[in-house]
C-alpha cells in the first residue's frame, strides 16, 4: 500500500500576498513535492500554491499551537 501525502488537495481561496526567502534546499524539497504530488493528482502544482497548504496543514496539527490559540479566544 503506497503512502498517502499529507497535502491532498490545494483549495483556491483569496490570496494574501506574503514575500518571503527560503534556502535553496528548502525550495527544492518543495519542487520535489509538488512533482510528487503532481504525478499523484495528475496536474501540475505550483509552489506557491503548494506552501499555504502546507502551512495550514502543519498549523491544524501542531497540538500546542492549537491548545494555545483556544486558551487565547476563551
Amino acid at each position: 500500500m503506497a503512502e498517502k501525502l499529507k497535502i491532498s488537495e490545494i483549495l483556491d481561496d483569496k490570496p494574501v500576498k506574503l514575500t518571503i526567502e527560503l534556502p535553496a534546499a528548502v525550495h527544492r524539497d518543495l519542487v520535489a513535492y509538488s512533482d510528487v504530488l503532481g504525478r499523484e493528482t495528475g496536474r501540475s502544482i505550483d509552489i506557491a500554491k503548494l506552501v499555504p497548504a502546507m502551512l495550514a496543514r502543519f498549523m491544524s496539527t501542531d497540538r500546542a499551537f492549537l491548545k494555545a490559540r483556544r486558551a487565547k479566544q476563551g
